[in-house]
C-alpha cells in the first residue's frame, strides 16, 4: 500500500510539473528584448558605413601625411609588398603592421620601447632580429625595420598601414 502511495505521489508531481511548465512557458531571459534584424531598433549597416563613422569619430578623414612626400606611403587595410635595400629604413606610421617575408631584418627605434611581435607575444627592442613570417605591430611612429648590418641582400616586407622610407 505504501509503495502504491509513493508511485501515485511521484506520478502526480510529474503531471503537476508538466502542467505548470506549459502554463509558465516563457522565453529565455533577455530573448524577448531582441529586435528583429533590419528594423529601426536593430538596423543592418555596411562595413563602409561603420568605417566612415569611425573616421568621423576619430576626427581624421584621411591618413597622416608622410614626413617626406617623395617616399611611398599607404594606409588602410590594403597590404603592399615593399622591397627594402640595404642602407634604407622602413619607418612605420602609428598602427602599421609588417611581416618580413625574406631577408635578414632588425628592429629600428630611437627610444627605449620596441615593437610588438604579435606572433611570438614578445616586445622586440632596437637592434633585435625581426623574425621572418611574424606579424609585427608598430604602436607609434618613428619605429621600423632595416636590413641587418653586414647583409647585402634586400628585404621583402608585407606592409599594412602607412610607412616611409629613410636613409640610414
Amino acid at each position: 500500500m505504501e509503495r502504491k502511495l509513493r508511485v501515485i505521489t511521484i506520478i502526480s508531481m510529474l503531471v503537476v510539473g508538466a502542467i505548470a511548465g506549459s502554463l509558465l512557458n516563457t522565453t529565455a531571459d533577455g530573448a524577448s528584448n531582441l529586435a528583429t534584424p533590419g528594423t529601426t531598433n536593430d538596423p543592418v549597416v555596411t562595413k563602409s558605413y561603420v568605417d566612415q563613422q569611425i573616421q568621423k569619430a576619430l576626427g581624421n578623414g584621411s591618413s597622416s601625411e608622410p614626413s617626406n612626400p617623395s617616399t611611398p606611403s599607404q594606409s588602410g587595410d590594403e597590404i603592399k609588398v615593399v622591397t627594402l635595400k640595404p642602407g634604407k629604413i622602413l619607418i612605420a606610421n602609428a598602427g602599421a603592421e609588417f611581416i618580413v617575408r625574406s631577408g635578414k631584418a632588425v628592429i629600428y627605434t630611437q627610444d627605449s620601447n620596441g615593437v610588438a611581435d604579435l606572433t611570438a607575444g614578445v616586445d622586440l627592442l632596437n637592434g633585435q632580429v625581426a623574425p621572418s613570417n611574424h606579424l609585427l605591430s608598430f604602436p607609434r611612429e618613428g619605429r621600423g625595420i632595416k636590413v641587418k648590418d653586414g647583409v647585402n641582400s634586400n628585404l621583402v616586407v608585407m606592409v599594412r598601414g602607412g610607412y616611409t622610407l629613410q636613409n640610414q
